[in-house]
């Protein structure tokens, strides 16, 4: 990897495997496009170490070079790297605070633990700390700091994070993890030798439902005020338009993540990010 290349790897690594997310940076100023990419492509780094260490202690080291790196950066520097230098000239340039990307990188510690959450709101408190953490932080590339804002994509964040962990519980439960709550497991009455071979069932439904209910809610909310949250802040909170979408699909496939016939939104998804670009809504 070659860290004078930095912009153009973000751009490839984001679009190739956050592809939702890379679309949705699209329709952000020419100027502030990059920035945003530069904090996918982070994002990216931190969220998938679990899938390319052989072991947990491996990830460690990895997720603390990642916190010395943001250490560095609000130093004055940014080591020789891909995505640290472009990210570097991100917080720059729109002073990015801290204490996000600090919250973010403890977050993904569980990430690297075999243990489970154990209900309702331990799972809400770890979307909260990642996924709606990351729209905070892309709000403030874009340039929106209201509170308004600030509460619309804390309600983006939730329901996108919830979707795409129900999304992902055919590619955890191949991995023997789960994110699924264990009080809700157990009040569902969810297999989970069953689930682990890969194979659904009516405890799972249940769960499933319930956790897509939520989602529902947080996406409702988020629209709620949606006329208030101005228009810069759009790019940021787009990926509600394609939570919608997924959550969808989910409900078509009977809220069983086992039956949803591609992990992604289709060939549609760009034309409905531009419907909703173009009418000023998520």
């Amino acid at each position: 990897m070659d860290a004078s290349d930095g912009p153009a790897y973000c751009a490839h690594q984001v679009r190739r495997y956050d592809y939702d997310r890379y679309l949705c940076a699209l329709f952000a100023p020419a100027e502030r496009r990059q920035a945003l990419i530069s904090l996918y492509a982070f994002n990216l780094e931190v969220s998938t170490i679990r899938e390319v260490v052989s072991e947990p202690l491996l990830g460690q080291m990895r997720l603390q070079w990642w916190r010395d790196a943001v250490e560095t950066i609000y130093h004055g520097n940014a080591p020789r790297h891909p995505v640290a230098e472009p990210l570097g000239e991100a917080i720059r340039r729109h002073d990015l605070t801290r204490g996000h990307f600090d919250r973010l990188l403890a977050a993904r510690e569980f990430d690297l633990d075999d243990g489970a959450l154990a209900d309702m709101d331990a799972l809400l408190a770890y979307v909260e700390a990642t996924s709606a953490t990351l729209v905070a932080l892309a709000l403030e590339v874009v340039g929106e700091r209201g509170e308004a804002a600030s509460v619309a994509g804390h309600h983006v964040g939730m329901a996108w994070g919830l979707t795409g962990l129900l999304r992902s519980v055919p590619f955890h439960a191949a991995a023997r993890r789960i994110y699924l709550p264990t009080a809700l497991c157990r009040d569902a009455g969810v297999d989970l030798p069953d689930l682990f071979e890969l194979r659904s069932g009516e405890g799972l439904v249940r769960a499933v439902t319930v956790l897509a209910g939520v989602s529902r809610h947080h996406l409702a909310s988020a629209r709620r005020n949606q006329q208030q949250t101005g228009k810069r802040a759009l790019p940021a909170l787009l990926p509600a338009t394609l939570t919608g979408g997924y959550l969808n699909r989910l409900e078509k496939a009977g809220f069983d993540p086992f039956g949803l016939s591609a992990p992604t939104a289709g060939p549609g998804q760009l034309a409905r990010l531009a419907v909703s670009a173009l009418r000023g809504v998520f």
